[in-house]
């Protein structure tokens, strides 16, 4: 008997960080003591001052009909302002501004707005799991330009000229990156801008969400460079930096005609986004930002224990990465090797691996475009974080 399901959603890839964290989340509930390290969500409470603008939001009662499509005026408002004063996108008007439910849900209207069938986007590669099954979804064609550990998992702006065809559409690409940590500079965005203004009609999408997790200074926008805010559709949101996972506030800055047709698209699908959920967000980018600024630190510091911890591990090879919360290690030293009747074949294998013996969580690479890698997220605590290396330097050195 043929499915009842559509050719879109049997095609469709299922998430591998959420796969792992629900297989993972099974093996608790038996009683086994998983570490996970698969997730990328912030360990942090939500800061308490965002807490209880939420509780005042209530307590007033004028937050409980339908919101405007796009996001309450004030809180577009604050985001434009913020864009312009910190990102030096000095064109971000309330206009160009659409608030959704997270950033994944502000990258499905954007590709849902821009794609038609056979068009192709260029992907840096390693990327987020998501963007290559939403672009599918749309109706485009993923095309990977890879960066390699030797050059901090950077594809070039030699290589989007060379990935480039008469059908290409849009770029996207993350900075600080996930899942590798990277952070493109200036130069190198001044580099990948050159490239796009010689191509009419090519979009950029700049995937920000890790912004406030920047060891390397202040992050940089393409969209502040000169010719670059008409071509640029910067994606970012509320969950990494505020540690506000599970309020799903996300938002796009994009030229008028890209944010009305996301309006327009969003209109028809979930209308706004949760109007207290959005209250919220509106002191998190407007009131202290000093709980930022001290996850931040508590991330760089947890970096460096990880770092250390991963270099006594015979056979893995990383990179320092200088953002976000992630490291992505090369794994393919243990590739062919066996032990406690498993067969590491590939990352896939190892992941299972650990999960099974080390009973630590990771995620496979290849779900990131890297098959020799896997990801740690190092979003945990410091205690969690050394009794799971220790579990995988144990689990690692048994394989043979």
């Amino acid at each position: 008997m043929n499915s009842i399901l559509s050719d879109r959603i049997l095609n469709m890839e299922e998430s591998a960080t959420l796969a792992m964290a629900k297989k993972a989340r099974e093996l608790k509930s038996q009683g086994i003591d998983i570490i996970g390290l698969s997730l990328g969500e912030p360990d942090f409470k939500t800061p308490k001052h965002i807490q209880e603008a939420a509780k005042a939001a209530i307590d007033e009662g004028k937050y409980f009909a339908y919101p405007p499509v796009a996001g309450y005026q004030d809180l577009r408002e604050a985001i434009a302002k913020k864009l312009r004063e910190e990102n030096n996108i000095s064109q971000a008007k309330a206009e160009n501004i659409v608030v959704s439910t997270g950033a994944k849900h502000s990258i499905a209207n954007v590709f849902m707005c821009m794609i038609n069938e056979g068009d192709e986007v260029v992907i840096f590669s390693p990327y987020w799991v998501s963007y290559a099954e939403i672009i599918k979804l749309a109706g485009g064609v993923p095309v990977l330009i890879e960066g390699t550990l030797e050059n901090n998992f950077k594809a070039t702006a030699q290589q989007l000229e060379q990935a480039l065809t008469p059908k290409t559409k849009a770029i996207i690409y993350s900075s600080p990156c996930n899942p590798t940590g990277s952070v493109f500079s200036k130069e190198e965005l001044t580099a990948i801008a050159d490239v796009v203004k010689k191509h009419e009609n090519l979009m950029v999408v700049a995937d920000e969400i890790y912004e406030l997790i920047n060891f390397t200074g202040k992050n940089f926008s393409i969209a502040s460079l000169p010719g670059m805010f008409e071509r640029t559709i910067t994606v970012n949101g509320f969950s990494k930096g505020y540690a506000m996972t599970g309020w799903r506030v996300g938002y796009i800055c994009a030229p008028l005609e890209v944010a009305k047709a996301v309006e327009k698209m969003q209109g028809q699908f979930t209308s706004g986004g949760t109007g207290i959920a959005m209250r919220a967000a509106l002191e998190a980018i407007s009131g202290d930002q000093t709980p930022s600024k001290e996850m931040a630190d508590a991330y760089f510091k947890r970096r460096q224990i990880v770092l250390d911890l991963l270099q006594e591990i015979p056979g893995i090879k990383t990179h320092v990465p200088e953002g976000a919360f992630y490291f992505f290690p090369d794994v393919t030293a243990f590739f062919g090797k066996s032990a406690h009747g498993h067969t590491v074949k590939n990352a896939d294998d190892l992941c299972l691996y650990l999960l099974d013996v080390a009973h630590v969580s990771l995620v496979t690479g290849s779900a990131f475009g890297a098959p020799n890698c896997v990801r740690l997220s190092y979003a945990a605590s410091e205690e969690d974080l050394k009794e799971a290396l220790k579990r995988m330097k144990k689990a690692l050195s048994e394989l043979a």
